[in-house]
């Protein structure tokens, strides 16, 4: 299956890609992510918990981060495994700066196996894609919060996150869109 889309995130390019290689903002931003840790080689081992109707499970694997080029490009490979399948995945990010603003783009190929394949592709198409969009919400307010610390010579406190939070955040995003046109 493939997916491929676009976020815009008020912060500059380089502040964001600072943020999405942070293991510790992406273990917030990432929905699911109950752990993530640097493994010796640079890749990161981490425990995902994720489901879409009723087949849910808890995957572990690998994530690679590679042909990295600061900061406008990197390639990510995900490998997981669980009781209820597999996912594995590999796909392209780059960060384009417009403004005050830096546009994601991203596109990749994901397959599954087990019975979570059994809800079909467009369900699971469906759950990646809120997926995405639950991440960049998250990693925007990631981004809002360095830059009200820095505005104001403190420490970084990171937001809280959760689906509730990050469904209230891409809404407030859409209306200010809207409002703007």
């Amino acid at each position: 299956m493939k997916l491929e889309g676009t976020h815009t995130i008020r912060a500059s390019r380089l502040r964001l890609w600072r943020l999405m290689i942070d293991p510790e903002v992406l273990k917030r931003c990432v929905p699911g992510v109950e752990s993530l840790e640097t493994s010796p080689d640079g890749s990161y081992k981490m425990t995902l918990k994720a489901g879409i109707g009723t087949i849910k499970g808890t995957y572990t694997g690998t994530i690679r981060l590679e042909e990295m080029r600061k900061p406008e490009h990197y390639k990510i490979i995900v490998d997981g495994k669980g009781s209820t399948g597999f996912v594995k995945g590999a796909g392209t990010l780059d960060l384009a700066e417009q403004g005050d603003e830096t546009v994601v783009s991203y596109s990749g190929e994901v397959h599954v196996g087990g019975t979570i394949a059994s809800v079909g592709a467009r369900m699971i198409t469906s759950a990646a894609k809120m997926m995405a969009a639950q991440f960049f919400t998250a990693l925007a307010a990631e981004a809002a919060a360095v830059a009200k610390a820095e505005g104001a010579g403190q420490e970084v406190i990171p937001p809280k996150h959760g689906f509730l939070r990050n469904a209230l955040r891409w809404l407030a995003g859409l209306i200010r869109r809207w409002l703007k046109r």
